[in-house]
C-alpha cells in the first residue's frame, strides 16, 4: 500500500470519475485504474461501485476513506517536519477555529512569532472535532477549539469566552425592538456551522429539524461581507462584529423570548510540551491541568 495508491483513491473519492481523475493527477487513466485495483486487492474490499457517469464508494471505501486522509496527513506531516528540522531547531504546529483565531489568537501568535525567532510556526484552522482528533495524532501540537480535552496526557484549560449576537445590516433589520425566535423562521438566516457544543446546538435548536438554510457557509470569518452587503442575519461572536457594529455598519438585535448561552473556546496540548505550553501562557486562560 503506497502513497501514490492512497492519494488516488483520495482524489477518486472526490471526483467520482476515472478520466478527470486521470486529468487531474496527470497520469494515464490505466494508472488509476491499475492503482485502485491494487489497493482493492491489498485491502481485499471493493472500494467503488460503478454508478452512471462515475463511481461511488462503497461502505467499504467509506470506511477506508479516513483511513487514507489520516495517513496521507501523516506522511504530509513528516515530510514538513524533517524539512522544517533542516532549517529551525523547533517547530510549533497550531490548530485553531477560525472564530477564535480572528476574534482572540493572533495578538498570542504574532507575540510568540516575535520572541521565538528559532521556531517554524504552522497554523491550521479547521473545526473542533478534527482539531482535537489531529492533536491525539500528533499532528498539531496544541489546540483552540469549542470543545474541550479531558484525557490523560493532555492539558486543557478554558481559552476565552464570548457572546453570540444576532447582526444584521442597519437596511436590513426588520426588528430594531428584538426578535422572536418563531420570527427567525421569517427572517433571511445565514447558517454559519462554525460552533460544536453547548452554542452550536444551541443555533440548530432554533430551526426545525433537517431546515433548509438558502445559504450555509462552514467558514465563521466569511459572514461578516454578507451581512454588510444586507443579505441577512447570522448569530456570530461579538468580538467579531464588534468593530463593525461600533462603527454603526452592522445592528445587533436582541433576543425578546430565548437566552443565548456564553460562547466559552477551550486550549489544549500535550502535557510536558514546552513550546505549546508557552504558547498558551502567552495567549492566557484559566490553566486546568
Amino acid at each position: 500500500m503506497n502513497s501514490d495508491g492512497i492519494r488516488t483513491f483520495l482524489m477518486l473519492s472526490k471526483l467520482k470519475n476515472f478520466t478527470r481523475t486521470a486529468e487531474r493527477m496527470y497520469v494515464a487513466q490505466s494508472t488509476v485504474t491499475n492503482r485502485i485495483a491494487e489497493l482493492e486487492n491489498e485491502t481485499g474490499r471493493k472500494l467503488f461501485a460503478r454508478r452512471q457517469g462515475g463511481v461511488e464508494l462503497t461502505e467499504e471505501g467509506q470506511l477506508f476513506l479516513s483511513y487514507a486522509q489520516r495517513i496521507c496527513d501523516l506522511e504530509d506531516s513528516f515530510i514538513r517536519e524533517v524539512n522544517a528540522a533542516a532549517r529551525y531547531d523547533k517547530a510549533l504546529r497550531v490548530g485553531c477555529i477560525n472564530a477564535v483565531y480572528e476574534s482572540s489568537l493572533y495578538p498570542a501568535l504574532s507575540g510568540f512569532f516575535r520572541t521565538h525567532a528559532d521556531v517554524s510556526l504552522k497554523i491550521v484552522l479547521g473545526h473542533s472535532t478534527d482539531l482535537l482528533q489531529m492533536l491525539q495524532e500528533n499532528l498539531i501540537d496544541i489546540a483552540f477549539s469549542y470543545l474541550p480535552l479531558k484525557k490523560s496526557g493532555f492539558v486543557g484549560h478554558r481559552f476565552s469566552s464570548d457572546r453570540l449576537v444576532l447582526a444584521v445590516s442597519p437596511a436590513r433589520n426588520a426588528y430594531p425592538g428584538g426578535i422572536r425566535k418563531a420570527e427567525l423562521l421569517e427572517c433571511e438566516y445565514l447558517m454559519c456551522n462554525f460552533a460544536f457544543g453547548d452554542a452550536g446546538e444551541f443555533v440548530r435548536s432554533l430551526f426545525p429539524p433537517r431546515h433548509a438554510f438558502r445559504f450555509e457557509v462552514d467558514n465563521s470569518g466569511k459572514v461578516a461581507q454578507y451581512l454588510l452587503d444586507g443579505l441577512g442575519y447570522s448569530f456570530l461572536p461579538y468580538k467579531m462584529v464588534e468593530e463593525h457594529v461600533r462603527a454603526g455598519r452592522l445592528q445587533v438585535v436582541r433576543p425578546l423570548d430565548f437566552a443565548v448561552p456564553e460562547l466559552v473556546s477551550y486550549c489544549a496540548y500535550r502535557r510536558g510540551d514546552a513550546l505549546a505550553g508557552a504558547l498558551a501562557a502567552l495567549a492566557g486562560g484559566e490553566q486546568k491541568g
